[in-house]
């Protein structure tokens, strides 16, 4: 028998934590069973097309979401196209349109899942609370990467009634687990043998609070000079942070690496991980960077879910730049010397993507059962 075919709706599959999760979540499904179609954004910037090729995948690339009309318009054809009876729309607020095309091609299973919340410093956090209460309308499945973001989205309600599932964010834990090799040759490769090195992955934008992690990292190398900040990563906020980096006279110290997908040795070679958003769903990022034995340092507006080891340290966004330095570089000199994998304890807290993959794949069996008999 042919493997059943899920359209995943991934918006726009960037670099990130998004795009992670749903690969993680796909390599490690049985694809003799299931396979998954997905569902893109024609500007997407980084989607893995030779891997999703290999693996039995297929990739549809539709009218980017700001032409809302055209957009679903594409939408209704592939599903129509390809009869599926499973939509999984990874949105968050914006699943409203992919539910409502998927209801109106009588797709059976819709499942709307939320992976981030917000936050009243992000101009988008308007629109997602327009959009909030929406995204459920035409779903009949509900899904999120963590208890917050279920019940940010879903409400208190539906989510105490049990009626939304939790998929947790998911890595590959072995592949993330510290390799004391790999540190020593990025580190060599990069001048860092004798450096503190804080690190950063992610998409440059305002839910990263990406500008405010500049200015943390310039009151560390005041007090570090030592220290060098390695950015990975895009987004709209990349000129306004190398202003920022010229304003703090500390260019000599930043590693400005672009995007990248070698991002592994990186967690080997950082001594810490700076994350100060917003906002956030479960953030894969973090994970990876527990398994690898990394501190974390979060601001309180993540979600404790994501401190799956005890590496976490949360900081609230309005304590001075002073505190944040000061807890990272007394982190930074106590790790260093005791560095190893926490990539058990990942695994063990539930997220290790084998696992969950295997529980994604029976939940969608079992609903095109129930809502096809």
């Amino acid at each position: 028998m042919k493997p059943m075919r899920a359209a995943i709706i991934v918006g726009k599959m960037d670099s990130g934590g998004k795009k992670n999760l749903i690969m993680e979540y796909y390599r490690h499904i049985d694809r003799n069973k299931i396979q998954f179609d997905f569902i893109c954004d024609s500007d997407s910037q980084a989607i893995p097309e030779q891997e999703i090729t290999d693996l039995g995948g297929r990739i549809y690339k539709i009218t980017p979401y700001q032409y809302i009309l055209q957009n679903m318009a594409d939408m209704t054809r592939i599903f129509k196209q390809n009869q599926y009876k499973v939509v999984h729309a990874y949105n968050s607020t914006m699943n409203l349109f992919p539910m409502a095309v998927a209801k109106y091609c009588k797709v059976p299973v819709r499942i709307s899942e939320s992976l981030s919340m917000a936050h009243e410093g992000d101009w988008k956090t308007i629109l997602k609370k327009m959009l909030r209460p929406m995204s459920k309308w035409f779903a009949n499945y509900y899904m999120s990467c963590g208890d917050d973001c279920g019940r940010w989205q879903f409400g208190s309600k539906l989510f105490d009634a049990g009626k939304v599932d939790v998929f947790k964010t998911v890595i590959n834990t072995e592949f993330n687990s510290y390799d004391s090799i790999a540190r020593e040759k990025t580190r060599s490769e990069f001048g860092w043998e004798d450096k503190i090195v804080i690190g950063h992955i992610g998409r440059f934008t305002a839910q990263k609070n990406s500008i405010r992690m500049i200015e943390i990292f310039g009151t560390v190398a005041k007090k570090e000079p030592n220290a060098v900040l390695c950015l990975i990563g895009d987004g709209e906020l990349k000129e306004g942070m190398m202003k920022k980096i010229n304003e703090l006279g500390i260019e000599k110290q930043v590693a400005y690496l672009g995007r990248r997908e070698d991002i592994q040795q990186f967690y080997n070679a950082m001594d810490c991980f700076l994350l100060p958003s917003l906002y956030e769903g479960l953030p894969v990022v973090g994970l990876e960077a527990e398994s690898c034995g990394l501190p974390m340092f979060f601001s309180t507006e993540v979600t404790r879910e994501a401190n799956a080891c005890e590496l976490g340290h949360f900081i609230a966004l309005d304590d001075s730049d002073d505190v944040w330095a000061d807890q990272i570089l007394k982190a930074c000199r106590e790790n260093m010397p005791i560095r190893r994998s926490h990539a058990k304890e990942v695994a063990a807290a539930g997220f290790d993507s084998a696992s969950e993959a295997l529980r994604m794949q029976k939940y969608y069996l079992e609903a095109v059962e129930k809502e096809t008999k």
